[in-house]
């Protein structure tokens, strides 16, 4: 990392994508600030007035002074040429060229997964999706959790990690070492506590304008080889970050939900039109994403038989006295449950390797 870098982040008329083009001309950005203003017009195809912005070095200053506000609250700024800088994130067309970390930058280079939701998140879609936390990260070593820290299946995600003891990034739409919403800073806290990070794009000079919230998903779909999407309605942030992931040829998932279910609308539409491959289980995901691993790795954490059961699964565990299947008629007969109360527990159960359905709606401990 250079002042070089953040002043090309800094310098105006030069986005995104232009800092994007100028670093593909160029490949560094001293470089770019030691070319001449002809070369910039001629080689880079720039804009006399951008060009012009470059060769005064306009954004030096305000570089120098982020540069002193990264190291007053202990922010590291990594450039995309820098060794740290995620490679994945890296691939995209529209990288940021300098992103800007609290915690550890190390967890961006590990076997992630993004995982998104709906903020309106129903008590099924957190169970669920902790349960998936929990058996990928007695499944898949050097496991991290990205997401955007946002109410709902966002933060479920990120705790989910932390009660499994895994590292977490969070990829927050504002400057550091701000977060949003500022009710969830004390799991930004504990995700920095327990080995994980913050993430933005933004400087501490940014102008807010309304777009954060877009650019911080594309990064949530890029930091990934796989996107999962727990519950969606038919519209939101996670379709979005779903969409980014599938432009960037990510591995996008979604688990189905009943039709009639709001929360479950987005994720059905993605499965029904092929944007994302359906997935019931940790080893769904682990083969979705091509993860070579061991049936069972050796160094597994220990767990409890039946870990973190509600009193639904455990009332409906218990009638599984043998290894004789029960039909689901009988399950509904024996506990009294509506047919959908009835199938987000055997779902639960099913996710947590405790039961496994037969053919004609039957069911059986494995």
């Amino acid at each position: 990392m250079t002042i070089e870098d953040i002043a090309l982040q800094m310098t105006p008329g030069i986005g995104i994508k232009g800092a994007v083009h100028l670093l593909e001309c160029f490949g560094t950005a001293e470089r770019i600030f030691e070319a001449s203003e002809p070369e910039l017009i001629g080689r880079a195809e720039l804009r006399p007035e951008p060009a012009r912005q470059i060769v005064r070095r306009t954004g030096f200053s305000a570089a120098e002074k982020e540069a002193k506000y990264c190291r007053k609250h202990d922010i590291k700024a990594i450039a995309s040429t820098d060794p740290d800088y995620p490679a994945l994130l890296r691939e995209i067309p529209d990288y940021p060229h300098v992103i800007y970390v609290k915690g550890d930058p190390q967890t961006l280079a590990a076997r992630t997964l993004s995982i998104v939701g709906t903020r309106e998140m129903t008590p099924y879609g957190q169970s669920i999706c902790h349960k998936l936390v929990e058996r990928l990260a007695e499944r898949v070593p050097r496991l991290v959790i990205v997401s955007g820290l946002a109410f709902g299946i966002d933060a479920a995600a990120h705790r989910a990690a932390l009660d499994c003891k895994i590292p977490t990034a969070a990829v927050l739409p504002c400057p550091l070492p701000g977060v949003l919403p500022t009710q969830h800073t004390a799991l930004a806290r504990d995700i920095l506590d327990h080995g994980g990070a913050l993430v933005t794009e933004m400087h501490s000079q940014t102008r807010q304008n309304g777009t954060a919230y877009t650019a911080r998903n594309r990064i949530i779909a890029a930091l990934s080889a796989g996107c999962l999407v727990v519950e969606s309605p038919d519209n939101g942030g996670s379709l979005l970050t779903a969409r980014f992931a599938d432009e960037y040829n990510r591995t996008v998932m979604a688990l189905p939900g009943r039709a009639t279910d709001r929360s479950a609308a987005g994720t059905n539409h993605l499965i029904r039109h092929r944007k994302a491959q359906l997935v019931l289980s940790a080893e769904d995901i682990i083969a979705e994403m091509g993860w070579d691993l061991e049936a069972e790795p050796a160094a597994r954490r220990p767990h409890s038989e039946t870990p973190h059961l509600t009193s639904d699964e455990t009332a409906l565990l218990a009638l599984f006295r043998s290894s004789d299947p029960i039909a689901i008629d009988a399950l509904q007969t024996a506990t009294g449950f509506d047919p959908g109360r009835l199938a987000t527990t055997l779902l639960s159960l099913e996710l947590a390797g405790l039961l496994r359905q037969l053919p004609g709606n039957r069911y059986m401990k494995p």
